[in-house]
């Protein structure tokens, strides 16, 4: 059960952080202070594979750190 385990929480850590490197940056310019920020691809986000990726992060995140505290009740 705990190699399973740790095999695992290192494929979800691998995992991670290329999902993480494959994001765009978040750095909007002085656009966004005057709303200039807001285009069609910005509101439709979440369809975009920018979008799936956030929600990817997101879960693998949860993920990550579940599998770490198992590991650490049962370890």
């Amino acid at each position: 059960m705990k190699t399973a385990l740790v095999i695992i929480f290192v494929i979800i850590g691998v995992a991670l952080s290329a999902i993480i490197l494959m994001q765009e940056g978040k750095s909007q310019g002085l656009g966004a202070i005057s709303g200039m920020a807001d285009t069609y691809w910005s509101k439709n986000r979440s369809r975009s594979m920018e979008g799936n990726l956030e929600k990817f992060t997101k879960f693998a995140a949860v993920a990550f750190f579940v599998v770490a505290l198992v590991l650490d009740v049962i370890w």
